[in-house]
């Protein structure tokens, strides 16, 4: 049984193109690398899982040199490499909008504080005549706010308008 293992061996070898041969050798070397190298179980390291991976992209018959692994193994290492790349090409540097530049929001607190009576609106169209195209929400954030006297209550109301009211009373 042995001489006619060896016999088709031969015969497939000088039939098979020598890509292929070239290949199905690379891989068998990997994997006796791989088993010299450990003592029970195999250990396979990052280097040996992309070389796998990438064998199985460039040649087409690499399921039948495979002998150490099963193959589902190496299709299930390529799905987590692409979700891998695909999870560092989606990452999000920076969340939110960029910063403005500080010299504008120096100029629109300057404008605020200078013209206490302008809102928004105004401040984003002089800024705008300027030559800065700024957002009305961005002014709004590093505007200066004037702070409004607070509102009197009705005990002080009444109060301060006891003889006018109670003349009204009278009347």
């Amino acid at each position: 049984m042995s001489g006619f293992s060896t016999l088709f061996h031969l015969i497939r070898c000088l039939i098979a193109p020598r890509l292929r041969l070239a290949a199905e050798i690379l891989a068998l070397r990997q994997q006796l690398a791989v088993l010299n190298r450990s003592a029970k179980r195999p250990q396979l390291r990052r280097r040996d899982r992309f070389f796998w991976v990438l064998l199985s992209k460039l040649w087409r018959d690499w399921r039948e040199v495979l002998i150490i692994i099963k193959p589902e193994t190496v299709v299930k290492w390529h799905k987590e490499g692409f979700r891998l790349y695909w999870r560092w090409k989606s990452k999000t540097r920076r969340v939110g909008r960029p910063q403005i530049d500080k010299e504008i929001r120096e100029l629109i607190t300057r404008i605020s504080r200078e013209n206490p009576l302008w809102g928004v609106p105004r401040i984003q169209s002089e800024l705008r005549l300027l030559g800065f195209e700024v957002a009305e929400s961005t002014v709004a954030k590093y505007r200066i706010k004037v702070a409004k006297p607070p509102s009197q209550t009705w005990k002080t109301f009444l109060k301060n308008h006891a003889g006018q009211i109670a003349s009204i009373d009278f009347l």
